[in-house]
C-alpha cells in the first residue's frame, strides 16, 4: 500500500488565496480555503486513488517554536476569515471520514513527521507520500520509501531529486535552513550564508558540527568567502544550532501524539453520508454535497 500524508493547514491556504472568485457559503460567509481543501482531498482520494490518509492540521498557527524564536511565524496578518475556517476544515475532513492529527502545542509538519517515523517501516507499507511542496519536509525522505509529493506541479522528490533540488542530502536539511533561513517560517538564518554556499559545505560536511572552525582546513574547492563564512559560523554559533532546532521537525518522542497505532486505521473507508449532509447543510457549500464517490452510514 501507498500511504499518504497530507499537510491539510498548507491546502487551507492555497485554497484561500486561489486565483478564483471566493466560495460564499451561508451568511456570504468565505469558505474557499475549506472549499478547496475539499476538492483536492476528494481528487486524492478519487483520481489518484489514495487509500490510506492521514490530514494535518495546525489548530492554531502559533506553536512551542515562538517560545523559542519570538519571530517565528504567528497568526499576525493572517486575514480572520481565513483563520475562522481552520475549526471548519477540521470538522469538514472528519466528516468526509478521513484520520485528522490537529496540532497546538506542535505543528501540523510535526505530525506528519511522527506518522511517517510510526508507518514507514511497516513492510505492507510501500512507499508513504508527503504531500507539500515545503523544503522543511524534504528532511523525511528516505531513498523511494519516503517522498516529497508537490502535487500542484506533479514533482516527486526522492532521495536524489532532494540533493538535485537543495544540493544535500535529506538529513541536512535542518542544518541548510540553519544556515539561510525560513523566510516562510520566520528565521533569518545566518548572515553572508546562502543557499549554494550551505550546500557547497554541508554537502562535504554533513552536519553544523562537522565543519571545522577555521576556513584554512575547509575542503571545498569550489566556495569563495570561506574565510568570512567561517568566521559568521563560529560567531553565531548559537543562533545557527537555534535555527536548526526551529527547523527539525519533532515526532512521538518529542511528544508529539498520533492515536493511531496500525497503517491499517488511516485506511479510508468512505464519507459519513449523514455528517457530510449535515456540515453541507449548514454552511452553505451544497455544491460539495454529492462529491464524495464513496459512502458509509
Amino acid at each position: 500500500m501507498k500511504v499518504h500524508l497530507v499537510d491539510a493547514t498548507y491546502e487551507l491556504f492555497r485554497a484561500h488565496y486561489a486565483p478564483r472568485p471566493p466560495v460564499l457559503g451561508r451568511d456570504r460567509r468565505n469558505l474557499s480555503g475549506v472549499s478547496g481543501l475539499v476538492e483536492q482531498l476528494l481528487y486524492l482520494l478519487r483520481e489518484e486513488g489514495a487509500t490510506h490518509v492521514g490530514c494535518a492540521t495546525d489548530q492554531v498557527i502559533e506553536s512551542f517554536r515562538n517560545e523559542l524564536w519570538p519571530t517565528y511565524k504567528s497568526s499576525l496578518g493572517v486575514p480572520p476569515e481565513l483563520l475562522a475556517q481552520f475549526q471548519l476544515a477540521e470538522d469538514a475532513l472528519r466528516a468526509i471520514g478521513v484520520v485528522v492529527w490537529p496540532m497546538v502545542e506542535f505543528e501540523a509538519d510535526d505530525a506528519i513527521a511522527a506518522a511517517c517515523e510510526r508507518f514507514v517501516d511497516d513492510p505492507r507499507v510501500e512507499q508513504v507520500l508527503v504531500c507539500t511542496p515545503d523544503k522543511d519536509m524534504a528532511q523525511l525522505v528516505r531513498d523511494h520509501q519516503v517522498v516529497l509529493f508537490d502535487r500542484r506541479r506533479r514533482i516527486v522528490y526522492d532521495d536524489a531529486a532532494v540533493r538535485a533540488k537543495w544540493g544535500v542530502p535529506p538529513t541536512a536539511i535542518p542544518d541548510w535552513l540553519a544556515l539561510v533561513g525560513d523566510s516562510s517560517d520566520g528565521f533569518p538564518g545566518l548572515p553572508g550564508w546562502g543557499a549554494k554556499s550551505a550546500a557547497a559545505v554541508l554537502s562535504r560536511y554533513g552536519s553544523l558540527e562537522a565543519i571545522p572552525h577555521k576556513a584554512s582546513a575547509w575542503d571545498v574547492p569550489s566556495l569563495r568567502g570561506g574565510l568570512v563564512l567561517a568566521a559568521t559560523l563560529r560567531e553565531q554559533w548559537e543562533a545557527a544550532l537555534l535555527f536548526r532546532s526551529l527547523a527539525r521537525l519533532r515526532t512521538s518522542a518529542d511528544g508529539v501524539d498520533i492515536p493511531e497505532q496500525d497503517v491499517e486505521e488511516l485506511r479510508w473507508p468512505g464519507a459519513r453520508r449523514d455528517e457530510w449532509a449535515a456540515f453541507c447543510e449548514r454552511w452553505g457549500l451544497s455544491s460539495l454535497a454529492g462529491r464524495p464517490h464513496r459512502w458509509i452510514a
